[in-house]
């Protein structure tokens, strides 16, 4: 199993800022896609993905055990 975390407006949009999901052996972009389905999402496009706190591509794989944070683009002054 893998840690999702939702920062922002996805974690209110989720109802929590983290879930268990099983991810291992998929790409970020497939797990976007099944979370953006799972919980009635906006597209994902501009989110930015971060694997054990390190920032991932969409063709990167999760590993089992991976932590998975997904961070919404910020505005602000």
């Amino acid at each position: 199993m893998n840690k999702v975390l939702f920062f922002a407006h996805l974690r209110d949009a989720v109802g929590a800022e983290e879930v268990q999901m099983d991810a291992a052996g998929k790409t970020v972009a497939a797990l976007k896609a099944e979370v953006t389905e799972n919980y009635k999402l906006a597209k994902m496009d501009t989110v930015m993905t971060a694997i054990n706190e390190e920032f991932a591509q969409d063709d990167e794989i999760i590993n089992e055990g991976d932590t998975i944070a997904f961070i919404p683009p910020v505005s602000g002054g």
